[in-house]
């Protein structure tokens, strides 16, 4: 069914409509899954080496940034091997107890997701050592001298960790995962293959040349392209076209994301060191004031894909913007004229 044929003005049909998307979004299966050919041919191995000698996969690790597929790989995972798939979050863990809970409640060969799981409670992640080894785990009954420990039996499974900083993680956590994927930003081939499968299934007709375009301003994630195409849908129905070249410039210039993928806090982070500190060096603090936004925002969310582009370099004095971001902002490059060390 195609958007046309949908009453969009019924908040709780296109609201249904936009659930039924996200979960058909997600592949089903590794064939299915695209990008990131390194990282599915060694989880179909593991995955395939489990079924013929009839055990649980091992724990496996899903490492890398936001929007590149790792609950996805983790439902696939689940899938592959028809078991049954619970999932939870590492901020939802902040007590040992809330692990206990969920482990002990686990049926034989089932996949538990933890999504951030480098942010659980220290005493869970301990609790989660002899589990992940031992499939066992010790409660503490009672308090003071009179407590005692018992030990409890939990069924086999497989733990599938996503982490977004798996430096954070301890190493005898990170140890016991039998396997760690790296998922890596996609190109935009990848990404053009990702968006004619969301296009299809939106029933949106969106010729090449314009996912093209989206591809290239997506930031190398699918989260983001699909996203975008969204967008661009909403653009194309609201104002009765197709969805052409130039819908998808109108659409993505109106959402404030340029040809290089830049958004609105991109930009305002880019112009302040070009035009208020001269091109850098600046500190993160005093970039973070001058934007008006945290300065964990500004080094988690916006610095990483900005030198990963090579539009900043990060220095020991400080963030100083690379010739190519004069460029990119037509701007006469000049020579850095104020050193800022609040590092």
């Amino acid at each position: 069914m195609s958007d046309a044929d949908l009453d969009l003005t019924d908040p709780a049909l296109s609201s249904e409509a936009e659930l039924a998307f996200e979960g058909a979004l997600r592949p089903k299966s590794l064939e299915e899954f695209v990008g990131q050919t390194r990282v599915r041919g060694q989880l179909q191995l593991l995955l395939t080496a489990a079924t013929m000698q009839q055990r649980t996969p091992d724990h496996i690790l899903l490492a890398g940034p936001p929007g590149l597929g790792k609950t996805t790989l983790a439902m696939i995972v689940a899938y592959e091997g028809g078991r049954p798939l619970r999932m939870s979050s590492g901020p939802a863990i902040q007590h040992a107890g809330d692990l206990a809970a969920i482990l002990s409640s686990l049926v034989p060969g089932e996949v538990l997701f933890i999504d951030e799981v480098h942010r659980m409670a220290r005493s869970a992640e301990e609790m989660l050592y002899l589990a992940m080894e031992d499939f066992r785990i010790d409660i503490m009954v009672g308090k003071g001298a009179g407590a005692t420990s018992v030990p409890l039996d939990l069924a086999p499974f497989t733990l599938v960790g996503a982490t977004t900083r798996s430096g954070l993680l301890p190493n005898p956590l990170r140890d016991r995962f039998g396997f760690t994927a790296h998922l890596e930003f996609y190109d935009e081939s990848e990404l053009e293959q990702v968006l004619v499968r969301a296009a299809t299934m939106l029933g949106l007709n969106v010729d090449r040349e314009a996912l093209a375009e989206i591809a290239g301003r997506c930031r190398g994630t699918p989260r983001i392209a699909n996203r975008l195409l969204r967008r661009v849908r909403d653009y194309a129905l609201v104002h009765g076209g197709r969805a052409d070249i130039g819908a998808v410039r109108a659409a993505l210039d109106l959402y404030d994301v340029d040809p290089l993928g830049l958004d609105r806090l991109d930009r305002a982070v880019m112009e302040t060191i070009l035009t208020r500190f001269g091109g850098g060096p600046v500190g993160l603090n005093t970039l973070a004031v001058s934007v008006g936004e945290e300065s964990e925002t500004i080094e988690a969310v916006v610095e990483p894909f900005l030198v990963r582009i090579g539009l900043i370099t990060r220095t020991p004095r400080g963030r100083m913007a690379t010739p190519s971001a004069w460029r990119h902002f037509g701007l006469p490059e000049v020579g850095a004229t104020l050193a800022i060390d609040d590092l």
